[in-house]
């Protein structure tokens, strides 16, 4: 069968080249045209365009870039048009694909949305979009069953995919004198720097966070760098005297004392490492006085909510700046007054997503629901 994947940003490029890999084991004539990243593309497939053209964070940045934006979406429609699936298959970024839905829906295709816009977290004006034009919604985290349940929405709860891509990480046996010679590092205990995925992320975030690092003579800052982001993009902050490495956020979380990370799939992905971290998050004024007025939801974080409650401290906007970083650093590094109790809470968030297998999951389901509708 033919598929057409769409994800906007570099967490969904990863959950969708796992999804793809599951669904050629499912299928194995599969087919694939993808709109995603250097993942995705990796697992085959022809495509169409990278997520480093479409992504973009903030309701400023999106108006900013409305031109392109739509110039995207005339682009996606006539492509889907001529190449026609057997199954539209949406990752997350719900202001492109919802539009996607409702344009597949129209052509008679078969339309899947794995891993659900945050409508629980903002505009559940959304769900009557959803159940209009979506035909199969696969959830990743447990309390979204619940949530669509009360709208008369049945969903597929698959498990969580970042217990996937971390159970099958291959760095698992490296040890950490091992990670350091790798790298050339120093030797010095790590602090991670997470500055986001996309660039006005990076550049909001990435100098507050080398702020504080001449406060930590005795650690070794470490940036993890998104595979859609140049090195220029990071090095007009740092001037090559923080480590920029590509390919490497599981190891350098995993062998981190503690993380700054920016607001995002990331946040989560420290927690299932065990990793101490600080979650920070600051975006344009505008956009910041918008998502107040809007935003449903307690925390940012997906760790706080999904334990429903505060495991990790959150640096919103002005509270982001360089004394509030070093006052959570303190914390969390050894010693720290919260370190041990947030790793027991991080342990238990682990139990509660369950064992790997999302993808398959995910991938077994689509394959299902369209040969029961073929029948």
């Amino acid at each position: 069968m033919r598929y057409y994947i769409i994800a906007g940003e570099s967490s969904g490029d990863m959950h969708g080249s796992g999804l793809m890999k599951a669904l050629k084991d499912a299928d194995p004539e599969a087919e694939f045209r993808i709109r995603g990243g250097d993942l995705m593309q990796a697992e085959g497939g022809t495509l169409v365009q990278h997520i480093s053209e479409t992504s973009y964070m903030g309701f400023w940045e999106v108006i900013r870039n409305i031109g392109r934006v739509i110039t995207s979406m005339r682009l996606c429609r006539k492509d889907l048009l001529e190449y026609m699936p057997d199954a539209l298959i949406l990752i997350d970024y719900p202001g492109f694909n919802l539009r996607m839905a409702r344009f597949g829906h129209g052509l008679g295709i078969r339309v899947f949305y794995y891993i659900s816009p945050k409508i629980w977290a903002w505009n559940q004006s959304r769900i009557k979009i959803i159940k209009k034009y979506v035909d199969h919604m696969l959830t990743i985290f447990p309390f979204e069953a619940g949530f669509y349940e009360r709208f008369g929405y049945r969903v597929d709860y698959v498990g969580n995919p970042l217990v996937d891509a971390i159970d099958s990480r291959q760095f698992k046996e490296e040890s950490f004198d091992a990670f350091n010679s790798r790298n050339r590092l120093s030797g010095k205990p790590l602090i991670a720097i997470l500055p986001g995925s996309r660039i006005q992320e990076i550049n909001k975030s990435l100098p507050l966070m080398l702020s504080v690092t001449d406060n930590y003579p005795g650690y070794q800052f470490v940036i993890a760098g998104a595979p859609s982001v140049s090195p220029e993009v990071y090095l007009k902050y740092t001037g090559n005297n923080v480590p920029l490495l590509y390919g490497q956020t599981y190891p350098i979380l995993s062998h981190s004392e503690a993380a700054m990370v920016v607001s995002g799939t990331a946040t989560l992905e420290a927690a299932l490492l065990g990793t101490p971290i600080v979650v920070c998050y600051r975006g344009s004024y505008l956009s910041y006085l918008i998502a107040r007025r809007l935003v449903k939801v307690e925390y940012i974080s997906l760790v706080n909510l999904i334990m429903e409650r505060k495991v990790v401290t959150e640096l919103i906007q002005n509270e982001f700046n360089s004394v509030n970083l070093r006052l959570e650093l303190d914390k969390l590094l050894a010693g720290g007054s919260t370190r041990k109790k947030m790793a027991d809470d991080m342990k238990y968030l682990k139990e509660m997503l369950g064992g790997p297998g999302a993808s398959v999951k995910a991938a077994e389901k689509v394959v299902g629901y369209l040969i029961e509708g073929n029948k």
